[in-house]
């Protein structure tokens, strides 16, 4: 973009505000300042269009979040439908979208402990839009069949699924999720990137058109409502972050280090 420089940050966080679209309401759990910036960034597209949405809820922060009781809230939420999207990951995802939270290797003696599955099978369940983020594209997260399935990515017909995933992002691609067909598409390369390489690092097999598109960039419109509003917000629960993407120092950094 004329010799912009753009972050693979603000690409990714600007591939999943698109994903979102015009909702009610997207929560984000912890440790998540790229999906974050991307609800908040669909936040303040839908201000500038005149909607007042969608409603965002940041779990780590005290600015943007509706919810007063924790956890407990977000599960309450989902299961009334009040809840349009949700962010997953996992230390494994295979083709079938489910995802793997608990350990690799024999689960008696296991090689890696993950941190567990807490409620992420329940919200993968009644949240209709979820969207799978992993960083680390490679055959170590993204294999063919994950050792330990602690959500499941699709059910049986006679089961009741309101939910369940829509997309999975990474820092090499885009893939869609068809959930009738239990299968990945690659929608789109990120720049730098080829489907070539995204197939040799990818455990599991998946559709693709005969010629995968790229990422699009960011517009510069976008790119400022990231930089100049959305960074600013975000400072407060991930000031390391916006610092090293954005340059942007938190206001309580600032407040201790005046100039």
């Amino acid at each position: 973009m004329n010799g912009l420089t753009i972050r693979p940050e603000e690409l990714l966080a600007c591939v999943i505000a698109d994903l979102i679209g015009d909702v009610r309401h997207v929560a984000v759990g912890n440790a998540s300042p790229i999906p974050a910036a991307a609800a908040l960034l669909a936040r303040e597209r839908g201000k500038l269009q005149g909607l007042g949405r969608p409603y965002v809820s940041l779990l780590q922060s005290r600015k943007h979040n509706f919810f007063t009781d924790g956890a407990r809230e977000l599960f309450d939420c989902a299961g009334q439908g009040r809840i349009d999207v949700f962010f997953l990951s996992g230390g494994q995802i295979d083709g079938e979208g489910n995802i793997n939270l608990v350990s690799t290797g024999d689960y008696d003696k296991p090689k890696v402990r993950f941190p567990g599955s807490f409620g992420s099978s329940y919200l993968y369940y009644v949240v209709p839009k979820v969207i799978l983020f992993r960083t680390e594209h490679s055959r170590r997260t993204l294999v063919g069949k994950v050792d330990f399935i602690s959500a499941p990515g699709t059910s049986a017909k006679n089961v009741h699924r309101s939910g369940g995933p829509i997309a999975l992002v990474t820092n090499r691609c885009l893939f869609s999720f068809d959930r009738a067909r239990r299968r990945f598409r690659l929608d789109s390369v990120h720049p730098g990137h080829t489907a070539e390489e995204v197939a040799d690092n990818t455990g599991f097999e998946f559709d693709r058109p005969a010629k995968v598109p790229t990422t699009p960039a960011p517009s510069l419109a976008t790119l400022a409502l990231m930089r100049e509003v959305v960074a600013p917000q975000l400072a407060e629960i991930y000031p390391q972050f916006v610092q090293q993407v954005f340059g942007v120092a938190s206001a309580a950094s600032t407040a201790d280090n005046p100039a």
